[in-house]
């Protein structure tokens, strides 16, 4: 809220709405216009700053805290003018009041993101390293507090200010934590656990030390008062877990899943915010308090607290949040720290809530017998400051506690302790991906017996009925455990996805992976436990959240620490119903092309025609025409290995059309020497289809054809002959001239490039499958070591 002018004058309120530039009149003169103006100007250009500090991987409240403090007088407020037409005085009790309101439904998501059951549970040690990491940087910040009040805050109550330093201090920002270990792929490590299980508990701390600031941060009317708002603000804490939560229980019992939470319980859950807010501001410990509690009480499983943080999330954390932060660097004035007095009294905030932090955490962390390393990494994790760090500033601010230097001071504390923890904790902790060697990493195996594992991906509900069949048709006689698929289910970790989503899928192995108690709600996964259910193929879903620029290494660290010889993925691209090829999105072609480069195993890209229609194909419906064109090649013999494995389905036909050039070799068509590699390839393919001759498991169901083919066009003409199959399995680096011209999607090869053309009109779809070359596996990203004990194997092996 504005506050009056020097003259005790306050300022002419607003109308809401202007008749137009038509009628003589200024839109900014009016609170509405003006209001929307201020809304998209802190919006842009905190997503600009957001954007250009992306690379240097920082949170985006940095962007949103440094965005607020350009706003404001320490830079374009330095203008009169700007400061006039943009952010009149007379706009602030509106801009105020709407960032506030925001601030609510901000605090009760927090609250829906802390789950209490969960921080009852945590263990002894990281409860220690919690309390320790509050204590004495609560301690240090009391020192702080009366070096400050002896230079630049003199005549200042002393007790609410020794309270809120010490609040200042030893806060840790459970959401902006979560987004960095999330970010940094160590949100499931030991290290993101206990900083994770700390934060929750030093939330909920700090809270009640901030109760107790604004409680001593009256007037001197009566020294009862302060005991009064503490009494009753555990009243009202009484009443919300005796009241309030039974009403939020009987509505998230009435909201089955799979089905719409019905609209009335929505306004019900944010009219209670609201009115809780209006008892605890009443009380006199801020309306924050009461939408938090409300969040904190409000249960945690099933689909309730999941769809309110849908409903609400864009619209606060998008558009009203960073409201705040503008209003906050209205009230930041950093040309305020003058001096060599001030700019020291800065350095010395800083490096003390850095030593309180990090030394209270190592010392309690060593004490626990945690690694110096993890010790140090979880030290700089707690110093991660956030929104609640600003909620506490500007409550003390409006309080008159803080002046506007050791506001600013304390503003820019935050924002460098922040700032910082990226970059420290990427130098000091960089866990390594190591794993334990393993045998199987292709399709094509000696022992046709031993058991097959895959790693089937998918990123939409459209992937999933054609890889269901896949997988059918892949699990060749049906006896069990023959067939073992992970089904990782891809998320991209965008600005939306709340810390609650993140927390409750993430397990183990530095992966998310879906809980084994809980019936996972999401329906990608059900569909896929619910094919586990009918066949004889253990099924294990899981889950990679991460920003899709890194998502490639979640992908290749799964398949070697689950022992796969196959990872799916699917096209970039799907067909539309008039048969063009339309694209999904860039990032999803890079993701491809990454993993072909870092695989610890054989892949395969999926592109996806409908194989057996939208749904799933029951086994004694199977009836497929799988053709595998055969030129010769390391890629070739795996693609025809994986259709080999795929023929002892009863239901399958295989169709193997070896091509072989009339003249020269299927890569000129023309009379040439051939060199000693492509000779040793020969041997080695005709070595193999020997062998294949010989297996007993094609039988009746395997045709063997061979082509003889002067150009490209022959090799066209041939395949188009065969367009009426299901299934297309070809090797991505075949021994075979370009078919097409264009150089769209080189990660699928000549031959595979070709059939997924829109020119090559068909329905049948392709499996472009690259075989693991260990000779080509430079650059691994999992570090193998024969001495390493491979405890996540037997802990992702026990969670269907």
């Amino acid at each position: 809220m504005a506050s009056p002018n020097a003259t005790g004058n306050c300022p002419t309120s607003m109308k809401a709405t202007s008749n137009g530039a038509f009628q003589n009149e200024n839109p900014l003169d009016y609170a509405l216009p003006l209001l929307i103006l201020q809304i998209c100007l802190v919006v842009v250009f905190t997503r600009l700053l957001a954007y250009l500090l992306k690379p240097l991987k920082q949170p985006r409240v940095i962007a949103e805290i440094i965005g607020g403090i350009l706003l404001g007088p320490t830079a374009l407020g330095r203008s009169k003018a700007y400061l006039d037409t943009i952010f009149p005085e007379k706009s602030m009790t509106v801009l105020d009041t709407l960032a506030n309101l925001g601030l609510l439904f901000f605090l009760f998501l927090v609250g829906l993101e802390l789950d209490f059951a969960a921080i009852r549970k945590t263990g002894k040690k990281s409860l220690l390293i919690a309390l320790a990491g509050i204590s004495l940087p609560f301690i240090i910040g009391v020192g702080a507090s009366f070096v400050l009040s002896s230079t630049i805050s003199k005549g200042v109550h002393q007790l609410p200010f020794i309270v809120f330093m010490g609040v200042a201090l030893s806060i840790t920002a459970f959401p902006v934590l979560a987004r960095i270990l999330a970010e940094l792929k160590l949100l499931t490590t030991d290290v993101g656990r206990m900083a994770m299980s700390a934060a929750g508990v030093n939330d909920i701390a700090a809270w009640i030390f901030l109760a107790l600031a604004i409680a001593l941060s009256g007037d001197d009317s009566s020294p009862l008062v302060p005991l009064w708002v503490l009494l009753s603000g555990s009243g009202f804490v009484i009443f919300a877990v005796l009241v309030i939560k039974p009403i939020l229980v009987f509505m998230a019992k009435r909201c089955p899943e799979g089905e719409p939470v019905k609209e009335l319980y929505v306004c019900v859950t944010l009219t209670l915010v609201l009115a809780a807010s209006f008892l605890t501001d009443t009380i006199g410990i801020h309306a924050l308090f009461g939408a938090f509690v409300v969040g904190i009480v409000t249960p945690k499983r099933g689909p309730f607290c999941r769809i309110l943080t849908e409903k609400i999330e864009d619209l606060v954390s998008g558009l009203l949040l960073p409201l705040y932060f503008a209003s906050s660097g209205l009230k930041t004035d950093v040309t305020t720290i003058r001096g060599a007095q001030s700019w020291g009294l800065l350095v010395l905030v800083i490096l003390t809530t850095c030593f309180g932090k990090i030394v209270g955490t190592v010392g309690a962390s060593m004490l626990c017998k945690v690694p110096f390393r993890e010790a140090m990494a979880l030290g700089v994790l707690m110093n991660t400051k956030g929104l609640v760090e600003l909620i506490v500033l500007n409550i003390g601010k409006d309080r008159k506690v803080l002046n506007d230097q050791v506001f600013a001071i304390l503003v820019l504390m935050a924002l460098v302790t922040t700032f910082i923890t990226t970059p420290l904790l990427l130098a000091i902790y960089k866990p390594a991906r190591k794993g334990a060697p393993y045998k199987h990493r292709t399709i094509q195996r000696k022992d046709h017996d031993s058991e097959l594992r895959m790693l089937a991906c998918f990123h939409s509900t459209r992937n999933i009925p054609t890889l269901i069949n896949l997988i059918e048709s892949s699990r060749g006689t049906g006896q069990k455990g023959r067939l073992c698929v992970y089904a990782m289910h891809l998320m991209e970790l965008s600005e939306r996805s709340s810390a609650i989503a993140m927390v409750h899928k993430a397990r183990y192995n530095g992966l998310p992976i879906w809980n084994k108690v809980e019936r996972s709600t999401d329906q990608m996964v059900i569909a896929f436990e619910g094919y586990q259910h009918l066949r004889a193929v253990a099924v294990r879903p899981m889950t990679a959240i991460s920003d899709l620029s890194t998502i490639h290494e979640d992908i290749c660290t799964s398949a070697h620490q689950k022992r796969v010889a196959m990872i799916l993925l699917p096209f970039h691209k799907h067909q539309r119903m008039d048969g063009v090829m339309e694209s999904i999105g860039h990032a999803f072609h890079e993701v491809n092309k990454r993993v072909l480069e870092q695989a610890p195993c054989s892949v395969g890209i999926l592109v996806d025609r409908g194989l057996g229609g939208t749904s799933h194909v029951v086994a004694s419906e199977v009836d497929y025409k799988i053709v595998v064109p055969f030129f010769g090649g390391l890629d070739d013999r795996e693609a025809l290995a994986y259709g080999m494995k795929m023929v002892e389905h009863p239901g399958i036909t295989l169709t193997i059309l070896k091509f072989v050039a009339a003249r020269g070799t299927l890569k000129r068509f023309e009379k040439a020497e051939e060199d000693g590699d492509e000779n040793k390839e020969k041997e080695i393919d005709e070595e193999f289809l020997r062998e294949l001759m010989n297996d007993p498991r094609g039988n009746e169901s395997l045709a063997y054809e061979e082509r003889v083919v002067e150009s490209k066009d022959d090799v066209n003409a041939t395949l188009k002959a065969t367009s009426k199959c299901n299934l297309f399995v070809v090797g991505r680096n075949a021994a075979v001239m370009p078919l097409v011209n264009s150089t769209d999607c080189p990660e699928l090869g000549p031959v595979g490039r070709y059939l997924s053309s829109s020119e090559f009109t068909t329905i049948a779809s392709v499996l472009v499958v690259q075989g693991y070359d260990s000779a080509a596996d430079t650059r691994p990203v999992v570090d193998e070591d024969d001495s390493y004990e491979q405890s996540s194997r037997e802990i992702g092996d026990s969670t269907v």
